[in-house]
């Protein structure tokens, strides 16, 4: 179906797609840290929020794409989906965590301190897990 060549080029650009949303990843955890410093003050944060808003449910879709693609992917090349078990699972639960991160970010209110701390944690997590990812994939890569 396709040359070992060009599924080559596709893992790399799945690679690099990923970095990119490792990196708007990095970004909207920045954003999530200024708006919890800055939430209480005088200064709220409003454009930042919105920005932090704006950008989860993309992040959202962008990961499970990115998933996708390295399923895809390796499924095409080797005949089944678990050539490679520790990205696989570091990646399903990212994919897990970001979609738990979502649901729980629509019941953040003003006074919802408990999920505003889950979707914190949930967030460290995904940061911490994407890394993982990363390290996984480079492994294979090289």
């Amino acid at each position: 179906m396709f040359s070992k060549e060009t599924i080559a080029y596709l893992k790399l650009l799945h690679g690099l797609y990923n970095s990119i949303v490792i990196v708007q990843f990095i970004y909207q955890g920045i954003l999530g840290l200024k708006i919890r410093r800055e939430r209480k003050s005088s200064n709220f944060p409003e454009i930042i929020i919105k920005r932090h808003r704006i950008l989860g449910p993309i992040l959202t879709v962008e990961s499970i794409m990115g998933f996708f693609a390295g399923i895809t992917l390796v499924f095409v090349d080797y005949g089944f989906i678990f050539k490679y078990p520790l990205h696989f699972i570091t990646g399903l639960f990212i994919i897990l965590s970001v979609i738990t991160t979502f649901f729980i970010s629509r019941k953040i209110k003003a006074d919802a301190s408990l999920w505003r701390e889950l979707h914190f944690r949930l967030g460290i997590l995904i940061l911490f897990l994407y890394v993982i990812q990363a390290f996984f994939g480079l492994g294979i890569l090289l």
